[in-house]
């Protein structure tokens, strides 16, 4: 990422900006490597997101309907029906991450104090509803990133249906996540999720 930061702002944007799609598969096996426990509901719930994010890209893609009228450029690597392949792994990336953030949180709140020990319901909705917004967020953070990058493209200005697609399907998602069993203590995809909006967050300022 300080590599990426640095050839973007300072050498050549397009050329760092296309070697996105090789760090985002660096981020996918360093997950897998720091997953406590690869079970098979695991590897369904990385199917699903992939699948299901893939799946929603393309129908936004191709109508509209979803996330509104945008498309996508060349910058991110092998597309079909028009929508990088890498987008499928993003998307767990994405979830997975907040996921991970909202329920360690949560597990770090009931160790320090037995009065803040949540509900199993209360949890349920803090780790989907407070998971979907964290994921709202980052996406609002890259967006402006991500056009100037030319990882896609709008036409017209980013609508509010966006950022409510992303909450919507992200939020089915940590449905499943939180369901799902298996582990979900990793440190690093807390880190990786600080990082990657530290990352954006400079280069919303410097670009």
């Amino acid at each position: 990422h300080v590599i990426g930061l640095i050839g973007i702002v300072f050498f050549d944007k397009t050329l760092f900006a296309s070697l996105s799609v090789y760090n985002l598969l660096l981020m996918f096996l360093l997950i897998l490597y720091t997953q406590q426990k690869i079970n098979l509901a695991f590897i369904l719930f990385l199917l699903l997101c992939f699948t299901t994010g893939f799946i929603t890209e393309v129908i936004g893609v191709s109508t509209g309907y979803l996330f509104g009228n945008y498309h996508y450029g060349n910058t991110l690597g092998l597309k079909v029906r028009d929508v990088p392949l890498i987008i499928g792994i993003n998307w767990f990336i994405v979830v997975y991450c907040c996921g991970i953030t909202i329920h360690t949180f949560l597990n770090k709140l009931s160790q320090n104090a037995d009065e803040l020990q949540p509900r199993p319901a209360l949890k349920a909705a803090s780790v989907i509803l407070d998971g979907a917004l964290l994921a709202v967020l980052f996406d609002w953070l890259i967006e402006p990133v991500a056009v100037k990058l030319g990882y896609w493209a709008w036409e017209g200005d980013i609508p509010w249906l966006n950022y409510w697609c992303w909450f919507m399907i992200s939020a089915l998602l940590l449905v499943i996540f939180y369901k799902a069993g298996f582990p979900k203590q990793n440190k690093f995809a807390i880190h990786l999720l600080l990082i990657q909006a530290m990352f954006f967050l400079l280069l919303r300022t410097l670009l």
